[in-house]
């Protein structure tokens, strides 16, 4: 009997529909499935630790980069939008219920925050808050805070310090991030940490999980360049000796 083509297509259909029974968990075999790698870089088909390699050297090669979300350290956790790259970094940081502004331009540091940032109830410091409240305040490289605001922007530093997972490598399947197809590596099965590798174009690290409950970061707008350049002479205050605690 010749099959007329208004009957290939019913088949057809019935034969898709058989098929995602399939995917869906009802057992059947013998439909073929589309291949999860198909049009990505590859890095999904990987062991864990190459997909951790490829990532860090993505990430080390990269020109510029975006990243915000939340970091626990010292005692403290930092909310934190920052755009960095090699020479620099400029955006914000907020803990402790106030939020402040960092511009690194070599190795020129500058902190920008309100005068309650900077006073404490003595006169001297209120004094001294509102000659440095809404400035760019140059801060010292012999400061201590020059040491521990730094870091914030300094693209290799943070990197090298974020991007690690604790424990046994293992992938834990594709997601979704950002409208980005990504793989899932984890360390210690989930309790040392979490990373999304993008798995179009370069491999990037797209979403952190710190172990530990330590922060979750999101990375973005890798490669893409933006002004990095000193603040005007009269929006900047040199203070020429070490800042006021706050």
């Amino acid at each position: 009997m010749t099959v007329t083509p208004r009957r290939r297509i019913r088949r057809a259909a019935w034969l898709g529909a058989v098929c995602a029974l399939a995917v869906t968990g009802a057992g059947l075999t013998g439909c073929s499935s589309e291949d999860p790698d198909a049009g990505t870089n590859g890095v999904g088909k990987l062991p864990a630790e190459k997909i951790q390699t490829r990532t860090r050297a993505a990430a080390e090669s990269a020109r510029a980069v975006r990243l915000h979300g939340t970091v626990a350290a010292g005692g403290s956790t930092y909310t934190l939008d920052m755009r960095l790259k090699s020479d620099g970094g400029t955006g914000s940081v907020a803990a402790e219920g106030t939020t402040f502004r960092l511009l690194r331009v070599g190795e020129q540091l500058f902190l920008k925050a309100d005068a309650g940032f900077w006073s404490h109830d003595d006169d001297g410091d209120a004094a001294a808050a509102g000659k440095l409240a809404g400035k760019y305040v140059k801060v010292p490289e012999g400061d201590p805070a020059y040491q521990k605001f730094s870091g914030f922007t300094d693209k290799d530093v943070l990197l090298d310090g974020l991007l690690t997972l604790h424990g046994t490598l293992e992938t834990d399947g594709r997601h979704e991030q950002g409208g980005v197809r990504a793989v899932r590596i984890t360390g210690g099965r989930g309790s040392g940490g979490s990373l999304d590798v993008s798995l179009e174009g370069t491999p990037y690290p797209l979403r952190l999980v710190r172990a530990g409950s330590a922060g979750t970061l999101s990375f973005s707008d890798w490669n893409k360049d933006f002004p990095l350049t000193a603040p005007a002479k009269d929006d900047t205050l040199d203070y020429g000796r070490q800042l006021p605690t706050s």
